[in-house]
């Protein structure tokens, strides 16, 4: 079967697609998500494994399974062998087949993880424009803007973005040969390379060169490491000047990066530079749920308290975000407990962060559950369209208080409740206004409602 080496790395993407779907997320991770094909001998597709123990495991209980997947993809009969990569190299040298097709001497860790693509990625304010950014430089590689350089704290999505533009590149224009790695991945090739006696010193130069793309993440890394920098910006000015795309990522705009040459900071700054701003409540709240969506979780089995109260608590870090999804899942199921409510949260979260707060922290999930015990309806019926007096009065009362509590923009209200335009939402509180000034009813219920709320 003759497969150039991006029909290859689609194929085996393809392979670990399925695989994540089916298996334990642990067995994934530890067996399945560093493997590659590296070679194609007529039926025999050469799986190469990171060690001895993947091989060994891979091959006793999975073989059969990964040969009926590459059967389903290839319409053929394939012979899967697990190899480790010294095996490989062995095998390449008393093979008629050239070592040229493998180009895996370089980076072996530093791999484009295909879970991480534009359709999962949840775009908020914060990073719309970051997000659209990457979405073009995917489409038209080195077109329209050979440098992007995109910046924000850790943990915000920007190695999100990174491994989605090489994703999207790779499904869409194939025959371009994409490289993905860490700056620190950069600098420790570096060094391996100045070290090695045995081959010529172009040798990392020339390997480096046969990428269309290079998407390079932590910028910030090659701090102070002066030799390192200079052969960064030799393939840097190789890229520019061959109309190759460059995307990088940092932690600062390009000109407050300490430590970097002058020359590298002038070339990021002539691109385009785009941040990644830390996101609203709303936003991480929705990343939550993409994550429990994709992950080994049921949305259903999260009260929306929990949601928003976690969205709060690690809108600095999706990163950390996730941390406390994995710690919620692992206590949840070491407990034997199905439901995880606000008080169940803060009993696994202790020590992670403050928890004191939990049930004192007012937000839109907990007006709206106040309010619906209150009056006894249900959520969607004071957020819906119905107009029935009961579920009008209802609904103005938790528009007011959103507004007089939260203050949150009338747009963003309106989102809430059913998308209603700016001018309903301001009849809403100006109705609920008035009649605090002449119903003593109303403020009576105002009033016991923002004493539930503060419990």
């Amino acid at each position: 079967m003759n497969l150039t080496l991006s029909e290859t790395a689609e194929l085996w993407d393809s392979v670990l697609g399925s695989f994540r779907e089916t298996t334990d997320s642990k067995i994934y991770d530890a067996f399945f998500r560093n493997t590659k094909i590296g070679k194609i001998d007529g039926a025999n597709f050469y799986i190469v494994c990171e060690t001895e123990l993947t091989k060994t495991i891979l091959t006793d209980k999975y073989k059969k399974d990964v040969e009926i997947e590459l059967d389903r993809k290839t319409l053929s009969d394939c012979n899967a062998v697990f190899v480790t990569q010294e095996e490989l190299t062995r095998f390449s040298k008393n093979s008629s087949t050239p070592v040229e097709e493998i180009e895996i001497e370089y980076f072996k860790n530093s791999i484009i993880q295909p879970n991480l693509t534009f359709s999962n990625f949840v775009v908020g304010q914060s990073n719309r424009e970051a997000q659209k950014a990457s979405l073009i430089v995917s489409q038209n590689p080195g077109l329209m803007f050979q440098t992007l350089f995109l910046y924000g704290g850790s943990g915000l999505g920007k190695t999100h973005l990174l491994n989605a533009i090489g994703n999207e590149i790779k499904r869409i224009s194939p025959e371009k040969k994409v490289l993905y790695c860490s700056a620190q991945d950069f600098v420790n090739e570096y060094i391996d390379f100045v070290r090695d006696d045995s081959g010529s010193k172009d040798k990392l130069n020339k390997y480096l060169k046969k990428f269309d793309v290079f998407l390079i993440d932590d910028i910030q890394m090659l701090k102070d490491k002066r030799r390192t920098q200079e052969f960064f910006f030799n393939i840097y000015e190789d890229f520019r000047q061959n109309h190759k795309q460059f995307v990088v990522t940092s932690d600062k705009l390009p000109g407050d990066l300490d430590g970097i040459d002058t020359r590298i900071i002038t070339r990021f700054t002539s691109g385009l530079a785009v941040p990644i701003h830390k996101p609203d409540t709303e936003t991480c709240a929705a990343i939550l749920r993409e994550k429990i969506a994709t992950g080994d979780f049921e949305i259903k089995n999260f009260d929306e308290e929990v949601i928003y109260f976690l969205a709060d608590k690690f809108r600095d870090s999706i990163r950390g975000l996730e941390g406390a999804l994995i710690r919620l899942n692992f206590y949840a199921s070491f407990n034997k407990v199905s439901k995880i409510d606000i008080d169940f949260c803060t009993e696994a979260l202790q020590g992670m962060i403050d928890v004191s707060d939990a049930h004192k922290k007012v937000n839109v999930q907990k007006i709206l559950n106040v309010v619906s015990s209150y009056y006894g309806l249900t959520i969607s019926q004071i957020t819906g369209k119905v107009k029935q007096e009961k579920y009008v009065n209802a609904r103005n009362v938790a528009i007011y208080l959103i507004r007089d509590i939260l203050d949150l923009p009338f747009k963003k209200i309106g989102e809430v409740f059913s998308n209603r335009d700016h001018a309903t939402i301001m009849h809403s509180i100006k109705k609920v206004e008035e009649l605090l000034k002449t119903d003593n009813q109303v403020k009576v219920v105002i009033t016991e409602l923002k004493k539930r709320l503060e419990s």
